[in-house]
């Protein structure tokens, strides 16, 4: 075996980290000309001889982060070229057209802390094509991206995005993997909302995360305990819809990395254990238009606009039938649960936090809308996708004012509900295509025939093993 000595890898300080990965984010934000950053960033691979490979991401339609090496060389010669078997991916191509290619996005480029992902590698995501370099329709990173560059040509609307995701810390690595053999996660700490010494496991998790976390240039805000025992939440700043949703793959990367190498697991089940709160991912967006927040007015009511008024309206006549898209595993439907401060009404509030739809107090600058009724295991693509084009082209309700309204409407209960309400939705079917709804149907449907039917009160083995985060392969074959 060779001398580490013998071994010139890459490897960066966060603080260069930090600088490198905020100016390629700045590129994305002001879209700059892909082609140019293309041309800067083969350029840059070839010249940098201690990067050895290079890491290209993409997900699959039920959002789960799937990544191949690459060797560096073998990547400059062959990127208009990529191919892999899409049939081995769930949701995705049936093996009589399994040969799908991956189109590389050289903006959405990262640097990574050598020491939690290793020396030498950087990480690029990438869209899916067809064999005729067409877009793939199940690739939902490239709906979205579209969906995106389609509004800022038209009329100069930028929509940006920022997820608060909360996830639980458990003793022990894989311990979701192994839940079929234990049936129950042990908690690292029991301090609850603020509570954790400087120097606990829950502490040294979060600040080793915070750290990665700045370095890879998401702009970080804050990070605290949840209510829960053993819940984390840490805050990054609003981006633009795609950059925002490459940093929630990138953010349950890193903590479950970071988690790993503590002798931990980092999960984001929407709610691994019963009797206590559940992880939400309350997505805030705000539109701007020729730098102007157009969600803001100041005499408007709460402080909205027009704009933003119409964009809630819409979002809450189509809830229903999106429900699928915001709350997509049969533990996910759990955590609406009333008892624990769950987001299941069908409504807006700036107080009530039943609301699926919250006004935060806020400013010109901060201006927005939070969708509190997301589970942290959605797709981030179809998440943002669908929660934009439903605010922005939705089918628009009555003109009945909220306030005489005759009942309280609810979410549905089980995915079962979900999956029929999505499943019969015409809106849903604009949406996203008759193939694609028909593929995540059967995705999702078979993760619920895998689960009891019936949620009672304790979390079953079936809802964590056949989870489509919990990426227990074995298991699945076994079925």
């Amino acid at each position: 075996m060779s001398s580490p000595g013998l071994r010139d890898f890459l490897e960066l300080s966060y603080a260069e980290l930090e600088d490198r990965n905020l100016a390629a984010k700045r590129q994305r934000a002001e879209r700059a000309d892909p082609a140019e950053v293309e041309e800067e960033r083969r350029r840059y691979l070839a010249d940098e001889k201690r990067i050895k490979a290079v890491t290209v991401c993409f997900s699959d339609v039920e959002g789960r982060l799937h990544m191949l090496d690459y060797d560096k060389n073998f990547l400059l010669r062959s990127a208009d070229n990529l191919t892999f078997d899409g049939s081995s991916i769930r949701g995705f191509a049936v093996q009589a057209e399994s040969d799908l290619k991956l189109s590389i996005d050289w903006p959405a480029f990262y640097w990574l802390p050598a020491d939690v992902f290793g020396p030498g590698k950087v990480v690029v995501f990438a869209e899916v094509r067809n064999r005729d370099d067409s877009p793939y329709p199940g690739d939902f990173r490239s709906l979205l991206h579209r969906y995106a560059d389609r509004m800022h040509k038209h009329d100069g609307t930028t929509a940006y995005v920022a997820p608060e995701i909360e996830g639980f810390l458990f003793k022990g690595p894989d311990a979701e993997r192994r839940y079929h053999e234990t049936g129950c996660f042990e908690f690292i700490s029991t301090g609850g909302y603020y509570h954790s010494l400087p120097q606990d496991p829950l502490r040294q998790f979060m600040d080793a995360a915070a750290e990665v976390q700045r370095a890879m240039g998401f702009g970080n805000e804050k990070d605290h305990p949840e209510v829960a025992p053993s819940q984390f939440e840490m805050n990054f700043s609003y981006a633009e819809a795609c950059i925002t949703a490459d940093q929630i793959q990138l953010y349950k990367l890193l903590c479950r990395q970071v988690a790993q190498r503590l002798g931990m697991t980092a999960s984001f089940l929407p709610k691994p254990v019963a009797g206590i709160n559940g992880c939400g991912m309350h997505t805030n967006i705000s539109l701007e238009r020729g730098e102007k927040n157009i969600f803001y007015e100041a005499d408007g009511r709460d402080g909205l606009s027009g704009t933003a008024w119409e964009f809630i309206d819409r979002i809450l006549h189509s809830a229903p039938d999106i429900c699928l898209v915001l709350n997509s595993s049969v533990n996910g439907y759990r955590r609406l649960d009333p008892e624990f401060e769950a987001p299941n009404q069908i409504k807006v509030s700036a107080v009530n936090r039943a609301a699926m739809v919250r006004i935060p107090l806020a400013n010109q600058r901060t201006a927005r809308i939070e969708v509190r009724s997301v589970g942290p295991d959605a797709n981030p693509y179809l998440l943002i996708y669908s929660l934009l084009r439903t605010g922005l082209e939705g089918p628009r309700p009555d003109q009945v004012d909220e306030e005489k309204r005759p009942r309280t409407r609810f979410l549905p209960g089980n995915i079962y509900d979900a999956l029929r309400l999505f499943k019969g939705s015409r809106w849903v079917t604009e949406l996203l295509g008759e193939d694609v709804q028909s593929r995540l149907l059967d995705a999702k449907q078979r993760s619920a025939d895998r689960c009891p039917r019936e949620l009672g009160a304790l979390v079953k083995r079936g809802e964590v093993m056949f989870h489509h985060e919990v990426t227990n392969q074995y298991l699945w074959g076994q079925f």
